[in-house]
């Protein structure tokens, strides 16, 4: 099998809605809003038993919804690969540490 061939595929997302409407407009069918914890984790099973994707794009939202089992699969994938990509929002998690010296100044 040439090699150009073993890297070609279908893209789908399950995220936020604002994420899964973005990649639609840039062109990508099967994005779907999956951000209801166990609907989103049935859907993205659906897809996944498809066998017609070569990528998966996840919300990080739904590993929350995801038992052991199905985590281990996710993680051990190639084919499809699956990735989590962050909330709408932004992917960076507010640190709880930076604020506390202030708020500890505060409650003295």
């Amino acid at each position: 099998m040439p090699l150009k061939d073993s890297f070609s595929g279908n893209i789908a997302i399950v995220a936020e809605r604002e994420i899964a409407l973005g990649f639609r407009l840039i062109g990508i069918e099967d994005s779907f809003i999956g951000t209801g914890g166990e609907e989103g984790v049935r859907k993205f099973e659906e897809l996944y038993r498809s066998g017609k994707y070569s990528l998966i794009m996840l919300s990080e939202n739904l590993q929350r919804f995801m038992d052991r089992r199905m985590l281990n699969m996710v993680n051990m994938s190639t084919r499809p690969l699956v990735v989590f990509i962050p909330p709408a929002g932004g992917g960076r998690r507010r640190n709880p540490w930076r604020n506390w010296p202030r708020e500890f100044l505060a409650w003295k």
